[in-house]
């Protein structure tokens, strides 16, 4: 693999990995470090909030396998601290949620921008748990001829994961939460993942849940990288067992013993609660999600119900009476979750491909 070159200010990775978040990128990281032990491998990271010199003074030294944030890459590249002329792996880890996120002109500048080798001469890889197919038609730009994997259904669930919908109205979800948490007590050594809308409500039910005795942390955008690491690090040990987030820990982050994961507030977007609720049941583990759903949650009612039904999950008569509501309420006019992110190469309705796998070129790219 690629090596720094004595004496210069550049590094030349051959493996790039991207990832939407600072916590994300630490996490490939410290994996990259145990399955590069002993071995010639340099895995390093770069993300924002953090010191930049320290992190140039870490690439400098070598890099072979760079996981990285796209803005603090883009930030590297332009002081002249690294090279992507001799990439030959690039990974997009959580490649929806980066585009949808608003880095697309960071990932193409670094990808189309600057001196990483064309599609050709590399291998690109791209995962998620959710495919749209926006994303997979702008994809493309940054792929060859590639292979669409699936394991098990595109953006469905896992039946590790007990799903409850529970109808809790906004005024009386503090209440409701705690009554959750008094009677998880009893399971030492399981964490507690609860999911907001807002920075600001993330702090406020921190605080609420604190001056309740219930030992809580928070995490979100806006909270300093130190913050974010100390908060992630007491609530990996069990010191804080509840951790209040944002969509900022809905992505790709592998915390062991997370047994609950509460949606206090649910998204509007269905494949965020697929990501969300993954937090919990992983690795064939069991787990547990709660999602507080009222009347100002029926724009998702359609597609969740079809989330619990692929999943063999218990479906509330009341959910059902307010899809129907809700759908006749809109004219029918949604298509449905089905309709817009199935397990399928959707490559096949833009160019009449017969078949989703196209293994003919070789060093296909893997999407």
């Amino acid at each position: 693999m690629g090596r720094s070159y004595y004496g210069s200010w550049n590094a030349y990775p051959t493996a790039l990995i991207l990832a939407p978040t600072r916590e994300l990128a630490s996490q490939i990281f410290e994996e990259a470090r145990k399955f590069s032990y002993r071995s010639w491998v340099k895995p390093c990271v770069a993300y924002g909030g953090a010191d930049i010199g320290q992190q140039k003074r870490q690439i400098e030294r070598g890099c072979d396998l760079l996981a990285a944030t796209p803005g603090r890459l883009v930030d590297l590249i332009e002081r002249g601290c690294i090279s992507l002329s001799k990439i030959q792996y690039l990974v997009l880890d959580e490649a929806d949620r980066m585009l949808d996120m608003g880095f697309e002109p960071q990932i193409r500048r670094i990808v189309e921008g600057e001196d990483m080798p064309g599609v050709q001469e590399r291998n690109t890889l791209l995962f998620s748990a959710t495919f749209p197919k926006n994303i997979q038609t702008l994809a493309r730009d940054f792929l060859k001829e590639y292979i669409f994997l699936s394991v098990g259904r595109v953006g469905s669930t896992s039946e590790n994961i007990t799903q409850r919908i529970e109808y809790v109205e906004d005024e009386d979800k503090r209440s409701v939460l705690l009554d959750i948490l008094g009677a998880e007590k009893a399971c030492d050594g399981n964490l507690t993942l609860i999911f907001v809308e807002t920075k600001r409500m993330a702090d406020s039910l921190c605080d609420y849940l604190l001056c309740r005795n219930t030992p809580a942390t928070c995490i979100h955008g806006d909270r300093t990288q130190r913050e974010r690491e100390y908060a992630l690090g007491t609530f990996r040990t069990g010191r804080t067992p509840v951790m209040v987030a944002t969509a900022v820990a809905a992505r790709g982050l592998d915390i062991p013993n997370v047994k609950l994961v509460i949606n206090y507030d649910l998204p509007t977007d269905v494949d965020e609660y697929v990501h969300r609720i993954g937090r919990t049941g992983r690795a064939g583990n069991m787990g547990i999600a709660t999602s507080f759903f009222n009347r100002g949650n029926s724009g998702i009612s359609r597609q969740l119900i079809e989330i619990l039904r692929e999943a063999n999950q218990e479906i509330p008569q009341w959910l059902q009476s307010l899809s129907r509501e809700s759908n006749f309420n809109r004219g029918n006019s949604s298509r449905g979750r089905n309709q817009r992110n199935n397990s399928r190469d959707f490559r096949k309705t833009n160019t009449g491909n017969k078949s989703a796998w196209n293994s003919g070129s070789q060093g296909t790219s893997w999407f």
